[in-house]
């Protein structure tokens, strides 16, 4: 196992597949964080995945090497790389602070745990450059410092101090993590990628314990530098990649769940929008790069500039009768007012021109039945069930099958035509017999 491990941490693949996660994951960020740059966590979230990249950049054995040539200093890599460690570290407390209890949260506790957090940890990377520069260290090592120079005077305490630091933050970051996840009324994404961060840095704290075990081994005359050299880059590796989607998942989560909302949003309201396209006799305009929600935006307008000057010629009493046919065969009323709409509008179209058209001051209330397109577009799909529901309207008026696309509202004269005779100079003598007796059902 030792020599798997050694043959991956030699290789630059191990370090370079992390950087490219968190590179994307950053990639991922990078429009939000431009178009909302006034919010503070969205920076954070920023600079934090920067810190992680640059950390897996200068780790590398290539990158250590070049930083030490071209500065002329040995080994100058390991308090540089040690600095930008400790700097992701805490930014990763002042994140989950923040991003927990919220930018509005001015308490006092909460103001004192962000002092905390900036004061302890720019007090280590302080440290650890005063370390550098009073140790003695004129060997280069690129891939076991940590363990080559554990003994060496002030270069010990400067190893000692950039692990204990990592591991006090990755504890409590994992503490605060967790507790969180634990917490109710969170967003499905959010709390899957809260898990990928827990699992991240409690992955972190197995590269502690490699890299401690292995430090505190060579202070007993022991050699498990295995450990650090082999074993905890590629853990380091697997943490970075965790960490990475556990920021990337909440965000790629909801975008893609709000592109699959709209995509299915486009997708119910086509019956209706082919329902009106023949009445129009004409439809959107396809446009090759517009944007889903730009589609969605067009139908839903298209659908309602056809459906206003079609609101006239519905007749809103079989739009009623239908209402109730449809609760008699048993439709919940959402369901039932959607199929009533249905064939209410069905029947307009249908009736074309034939149907009456209101006056403009009789036009009725058509807000409900804008605000429904989807549930209605949803009901066209359904053609048995609105079949089902305009027979039994059909049905309840007395007729026999389907209500005619053009058929008499229920205070209509029945009669084949009206009687001049009877409509001439009526003023109130007219025999009620005989002005109302048509409309009557017949006995049988």
């Amino acid at each position: 196992m030792a020599l798997d491990l050694r043959v991956l941490s030699e290789t630059s693949v191990s370090f370079w597949i992390p950087t490219a996660v968190l590179t994307a994951a950053l990639a991922i960020k990078l429009p939000t964080i431009i178009r909302l740059w006034k919010d503070p966590l969205l920076r954070a979230v920023g600079g934090l995945l920067l810190l992680a990249c640059a950390v897996f950049v200068f780790v590398t054995p290539s990158t250590i090497a070049w930083t030490n040539r071209v500065t002329g200093v040995p080994n100058i890599s390991a308090p540089w790389v040690y600095s930008l460690l400790t700097a992701f570290c805490g930014s990763c407390l002042l994140l989950i602070i923040a991003w927990r209890n919220g930018l509005s949260d001015r308490s006092a506790a909460t103001r004192r745990a962000t002092r905390w957090v900036v004061s302890v940890y720019s007090g280590v990377i302080v440290a650890l450059w005063v370390l550098f520069a009073l140790a003695d260290a004129p060997v280069e090592r690129q891939r076991d410092l940590d363990t080559y120079y554990a003994n060496t005077p002030y270069m010990r305490e400067m190893i000692l101090l950039y692990l204990l630091a990592h591991t006090l933050a990755t504890l409590i970051t994992s503490r605060l993590i967790w507790n969180w996840v634990r917490t109710d009324g969170l967003d499905a994404w959010l709390r899957w990628g809260l898990k990928f961060l827990g699992i991240g840095y409690a992955t972190q704290l197995a590269f502690d314990a490699a890299k401690l075990t292995a430090v505190a081994a060579r202070w007993t005359g022991y050699d498990l530098d295995w450990l650090s050299t082999d074993a905890a880059p590629p853990v380091a590796c697997l943490s970075a990649v965790l960490i990475a989607v556990g920021f990337i998942l909440p965000h790629a989560g909801q975008y893609l769940h709000d592109r699959r909302r709209v995509r299915l949003a486009h997708h119910e309201l086509r019956p209706l929008y082919v329902l009106m396209r023949s009445v129009n006799g004409d439809g959107v305009p396809f446009l090759l790069r517009a944007a889903p929600e730009l589609r969605l935006t067009r139908r839903e307008t298209f659908i309602r500039d056809v459906l206003l000057p079609l609101a006239r010629h519905i007749d809103e009493g079989l739009r009623a009768r239908s209402y109730d046919a449809a609760l008699g065969l048993g439709f919940t009323p959402e369901r039932a007012k959607a199929l009533a709409a249905a064939v209410a509008i069905l029947d307009a179209v249908h009736a074309g021109d034939r149907a009456p058209r209101r006056e403009a001051a009789d036009d009725p209330d058509t807000t409900d039945l804008l605000q429904e397109i989807a549930a209605v577009s949803r009901a066209l799909r359904h053609p048995d069930a609105v079949d089902a529901v305009r027979a039994s309207a059909g049905a309840a008026t007395g007729t026999h099958g389907p209500v005619a696309a053009n058929g008499p509202s229920p205070k209509a004269d029945p009669s084949p035509k009206a009687d001049p005779s009877r409509t001439a100079d009526r003023t109130g003598t007219t025999d009620r017999a005989g002005a109302e007796g048509p409309v009557l059902p017949h006995r049988r």
